[in-house]
């Protein structure tokens, strides 16, 4: 958000970088491929670029059509029906225009990295609301309790580095009495919208399932599929094995979820007192490769147990489909769904939303929902464009190293090299006495620690 918000003061700048987006990837010609037009008038890339402008400026459509008739030429009805508009398939849009971003990014990215697509849901909030299209009760994580609105289901993209969404549903909820609105009655089920609808009142896990499989034949470039808890199960691994995905998530810790390991279907915590824990200060405690079952159907896995950084004492559960990847490796990779939840919190804190729109139809919220994900597409790529030289030109391809994630022993090195400069400056030592301090600080810290600063020197 710093990058638009900094670079372009003026309207008229912001305007014309926003122009220049929607023009490089065609914006026009996407909303069209998606059953967006207009019969006579305005184009609907003009209204779409209004909607899209809207989080950078702090009035509402409303508002600035007050103002100022020159500056939106069309009038209200004409937005408003572009947004409440059942014909246009949201999903599709932002799945193509993600995909056309990535294939920008993707080459600046080493083939061997492990770009990944991530699932996670987040709550979208309608507490205030009565009338409001498919408002259900939903549970917040957050404040423990249970309150109204939806759950918005996100499948995103990334390689590291950057984070891209590719496609969302706002869930409703599958059961009839957790639902306080029903879907209008008005909307032709053949139609878009309510195709959307029925998807939206069916379980999580079944639409996850339907991302996965819409990102896969669009062909977008990634090897293992990141969730958490609540979406890993011997069945969904199975499922996402099928559709041409591996694999790399976190296990719930309980006695509901059993692989089986010598033989025996078990728990992942019995798997975890039976066998014999790594001594030292491993980076995880135990990896066993065991077998996720559903039915006759069975593949291979591996369970890493690492220690939780937040409590010693206790232990997180990784699983892989891909029994090659090492794992450090997994640990590594899983590490990358941490993106999803910076992309949650940067459209609810400054991309509005759940402050922007108001409205009380489904259609409505889910072109709103889509136009975040698209301005999230526009300030990773401006990020991407300024972190990684060679998006300037050809000139910097062979010259600049691949961009890395970023590694503990890299932020002990920058603390190291920080702690050097402060003693120089504030007391006075003899370079003897410097490098006596630095190497008896060295010998005593852990021997992994030890190993990595030597590799690193």
């Amino acid at each position: 958000m710093n990058i638009v918000a900094h670079n372009h003061q003026s309207r008229e700048l912001l305007s014309s970088k926003i122009s220049r987006f929607l023009e490089e990837f065609h914006v026009g010609r996407i909303l069209q491929a998606c059953n967006a037009y207009k019969v006579r008038g305005f184009s609907v890339k003009d209204v779409f670029q209004v909607a899209f402008e809207n989080a950078f400026s702090s009035k509402s459509f409303f508002q600035k059509q007050r103002e100022s008739s020159t500056s939106i030429p069309f009038a209200k009805d004409t937005f408003y029906r572009f947004m409440n508009s059942s014909s246009i398939n949201w999903r599709k849009f932002t799945l193509q225009l993600s995909s056309a971003v990535i294939q920008k990014i993707e080459p600046l990215t080493n083939e061997k990295r492990r770009n990944v697509l991530i699932i996670d849901d987040s709550l979208f909030s309608r507490a205030r609301a009565k009338k409001v299209e498919l408002l259900a009760k939903v549970y917040d994580h957050v404040e423990h309790k249970y309150t109204k609105g939806f759950r918005m289901l996100t499948l995103g993209w990334s390689d590291g580095n950057s984070f891209l969404p590719l496609s969302q549903c706002l869930l409703s909820s599958a059961e009839r009495e957790n639902r306080l609105q029903e879907a209008s009655a008005s909307i032709d089920a053949r139609s878009n919208g309510g195709k959307l609808r029925k998807l939206a009142q069916t379980k999580a896990t079944s639409v996850m399932l339907t991302l996965l499989k819409e990102a896969k034949d669009a062909d977008i470039p990634a090897k293992y599929v990141l969730f958490d808890t609540w979406f890993c199960s011997p069945e969904a691994m199975l499922q996402i094995k099928n559709i041409g995905y591996d694999v790399v998530g976190m296990v719930k810790k309980g006695d509901k979820i059993h692989f089986r390991y010598n033989g025996r279907m078990q728990s992942a915590p019995t798997i975890f007192q039976a066998a014999k824990k790594r001594r030292g200060r491993s980076p995880y405690l135990l990896s066993v490769e065991a077998e996720a079952v559903k039915g006759e159907q069975a593949i291979p896995i591996k369970l890493v147990f690492v220690r939780n950084r937040n409590n010693r004492q206790d232990y997180l559960i990784l699983v892989s489909t891909d029994v090659n990847l090492s794992e450090e490796e997994i640990i590594q990779t899983y590490g990358k769904r941490w993106n999803i939840e910076v992309f949650f919190k940067m459209c609810k804190s400054y991309l509005k939303l759940g402050k922007e729109s108001r409205t009380m139809s489904y259609d409505a919220m889910t072109a709103h929902v889509s136009i975040v994900l698209a301005r999230c597409m526009l300030l990773s790529l401006e990020q991407r464009r300024k972190i990684d030289k060679r998006s300037i030109g050809e000139l910097f391809y062979v010259s600049c190293d691949e961009l890395q994630d970023l590694q503990y022993m890299d932020a002990l090195i920058m603390v190291l090299k920080k702690l050097v400069s402060m003693i120089t400056e504030k007391w006075l030592f003899l370079e003897k006495e410097l490098n006596a301090m630095l190497d008896s600080f060295l010998e005593n810290l852990p021997d992994l620690w030890h190993n990595c600063l030597n590799r690193c020197a």
